[in-house]
C-alpha cells in the first residue's frame, strides 16, 4: 500500500484533480473573505474567480503538465476551455434537472464529474498536448 501512494501522486490525473480541488477551495475562501470584508458579492466573487483562475492555470501548466507549453498558445486555449466548460456545466445541469428530474445533489455530482472529465481530456489533448 505504501508503494501505491508515490505512484498515484506522480500521475497526471492525480495532479489535475489536486489543482482543481485546490482552485475550488481558493475560490470559496477568497470570495468569502472579500465579500465579508465589504466588497459587493459581484465584485468579491469576480475578483476571487480571477485569482483562482490564474492560480489554477499556472499550477496546471507548471505542475500537472510539466511547463512544456508557452503561455502565448496555452493561456488562450485554457481560457477558451474554461469558458466552454462553464457553458457545458450549465447545459448539463439544466438537462439533468429538466429532462431527468435529478435532485440538486445528483445534478451537482453529475455536472462536476462530466465537466471535470471534459476539462481533463481537453487539457491533455488540446491545451497542454504532449510534446514530441
Amino acid at each position: 500500500m505504501t508503494d501505491v501512494l508515490p505512484v498515484l501522486v506522480q500521475t497526471r490525473l492525480f495532479r489535475f484533480l489536486v489543482v482543481g480541488v485546490g482552485a475550488a477551495l481558493l475560490l470559496f475562501v477568497l470570495s468569502w473573505l472579500l465579500v465579508s470584508s465589504g466588497l459587493s458579492p459581484f465584485a468579491g466573487s469576480a475578483i476571487a474567480y480571477a485569482i483562482a483562475f490564474v492560480v489554477a492555470y499556472s499550477a496546471q501548466r507548471g505542475w500537472t503538465f510539466g511547463a512544456e507549453h508557452g503561455h502565448t498558445r496555452a493561456f488562450p486555449r485554457y481560457l477558451a476551455l474554461q469558458a466552454g466548460c462553464a457553458a457545458f456545466s450549465g447545459l448539463v445541469s439544466h438537462v439533468a434537472v429538466t429532462h431527468f428530474g435529478l435532485s440538486p445533489v445528483a445534478m451537482s455530482a453529475l455536472t462536476t464529474v462530466t465537466t471535470s472529465t471534459v476539462s481533463y481530456f481537453a487539457s491533455l489533448l488540446w491545451v497542454f498536448p504532449a510534446r514530441g
